[in-house]
């Protein structure tokens, strides 16, 4: 009996053995045909419009944000929410407008505005999801706990000026652990204003003093003063050290790509680009106006095979955050309970809801660029800093934008950065009200009227306000109607300037 059953027990061990070795095997070539999650990375330059060679500016040297154009696809209408820094990136991380949120304005210093605490984040979102996440550079939103990275690596990014630095930081910490997904938000300080001579810089400008980086050169001759501003000397001057802030950027993202090729990466990541707000001049950041709100985004899909492809599609960036959760396969997250009025603050009641964002995935868009459904744009700009309260509400439909100038009879007021700036202390000491700022008197642009409405394919300076031409009467109510609406459904505290002013 024994010997029998020691017969059997081999027998048995061998059955067992060739099962387990068959599972093995098919564990292992299931997980070989399995996709690795994908990463995502992000990249937000600082004041940056259009002033790219792949948005066909000649002057422009970027040949690395032109390459990224030349493998993926590039969007010709895509814009922030609002072009204030702070509001806007707390719209890229949340998929919410930030009038909805609390982040009215700036985060930092005795501005002190935040998101409330309720926000679902994406790099929150993400990490609830197994991705590791890192942040890079400007981060200018608040509070920490409702934008939370995993890892900060801001080691000798030298103000976030020093893309090379900050590349080389972001290619360490991929590879430390090179297999698990990640979302990597990289956020370079250029080109926006900064301290320093050449007010573009918060460093001496000296050779050499970004490592890795060899400097642009621009001569103030050499510009090619833009519609929207005035051919002065210090704004020609401006204009160049602009230009070579922008060049130094590209140089870090040509080390992030490059970096991401070499640790096998590449292949399985999203890559977006993209600024937070218009260039750093009065006409364009802290505006409404298409210089401040239109923006350059360029999506590497690595799905897609095409490069170089072009999508007129109307995309803000409330549609960011869904947007990547839907390549990534991440679900949004459940919303707390509804709760009814007699019990509000007491126990929650009801049932979980889908979180609901502001935005939509425009993943359609990265096989299909003319997909429909992408064809309005709403806009809204409160604060800049603190003491810089103008809000302005905005819809746009095809080539018609209706601006709501909610406190119209202030004067229009200034970032500080703004009025410091070179540019405009030369309007100021020439002390002409009537002197053409752009396409527009300076009286004009420091008064707006109530009520703004545009044809930008007869008008794209927005310059002739049609709002009280009767012929527009209708398509003015109209706009005006789908602008309240919006805002009812996105819970915009301002919406009642409507009824009571």
């Amino acid at each position: 009996m024994f010997e029998r059953g020691v017969r059997l027990s081999a027998v048995g061990a061998l059955v067992v053995l060739t099962v387990l070795t068959t599972c093995n095997v098919s564990q292992e070539a299931a997980a070989a045909d399995t996709p690795k999650r994908p990463n995502v990375v992000v990249m937000v330059a600082d004041d940056l419009g259009l002033q790219l060679g792949c948005y066909g500016d000649k002057l422009a040297k970027t040949p690395n944000i032109d390459r990224l154009a030349a493998e993926g696809m590039r969007y010709t209408r895509a814009y922030c929410t609002t072009a204030s820094c702070s509001a806007s990136r707390s719209v890229i991380l949340s998929g919410l407008y930030n009038h909805a949120t609390g982040h009215y304005g700036h985060a930092h210093g005795y501005n002190h505005m935040s998101t409330y605490e309720s926000v679902q984040s994406l790099p929150k979102i993400l990490a609830d999801n197994g991705y590791r996440t890192c942040r890079i550079g400007k981060y200018h939103v608040a509070p920490e706990w409702v934008y939370p990275f995993q890892d900060i690596r801001d080691e000798g990014i030298q103000g976030a000026r020093n893309s090379v630095k900050m590349a080389e930081n972001a290619k360490t910490w991929i590879a430390e652990k090179p297999d698990a997904p990640f979302f990597l938000y990289w956020c370079s300080t250029d080109p926006h204003r900064g301290g320093g001579p050449g007010g573009f810089s918060n460093f001496p400008d000296q050779p050499g003093h970004y490592p890795g980086i060899e400097p642009q050169r621009y001569t103030p001759d050499q510009m090619r003063v833009p519609d929207w501003l005035p051919d002065q000397p210090e704004v020609r001057k401006e204009l160049a050290e602009y230009y070579e802030a922008i060049a130094r950027l590209d140089v870090g993202v040509g080390v992030l790509v490059r970096g991401l090729a070499e640790l096998d990466v590449l292949d399985n990541t999203l890559i977006l680009f993209l600024s937070d707000n218009g260039p750093p001049f009065p006409g364009a950041k802290t505006t409404v106006y298409e210089p401040g709100l239109q923006l350059p985004l360029i999506v590497r899909d690595p799905r897609q095979k095409e490069g170089g492809r072009t999508s007129d599609a109307f995309v803000n960036w409330a549609d960011l955050t869904p947007t990547i959760l839907d390549w990534c396969g991440v679900p949004a997250p459940k919303a707390p309970p509804l709760q009814p009025r007699e019990t509000a603050g007491k126990s929650p009641t009801g049932r979980e809801r889908p979180w609901q964002f502001h935005g939509k995935s425009i993943v359609p868009t990265f096989t299909n660029p003319a997909a429909e459904g992408f064809d309005t744009l709403f806009a809204s700009h409160t604060f800049h800093e603190i003491t810089m309260y103008y809000p302005m509400r905005v819809v746009r439909i095809g080539d018609w934008k209706y601006i709501f100038n909610i406190a119209n009879p202030l004067p229009y007021p200034f970032a500080s950065d703004l009025y410091r700036s070179p540019t405009w202390q030369g309007v100021l000491s020439r002390g002409n009200e009537y002197e053409l700022y752009g396409k527009r008197t300076v009286k004009a642009y420091l008064h707006r009227p109530r009520h703004e409405l545009y044809n930008l394919s007869a008008d794209p300076h927005e310059i002739r306000n049609m709002a009280d031409d009767p012929a527009q009467a209708k398509r003015l109510e109209d706009l005006q109607n789908r602008l309240k609406a919006w805002q009812q459904e996105t819970r915009d505290p301002w919406e009642l300037k409507w009824e009571y002013e």
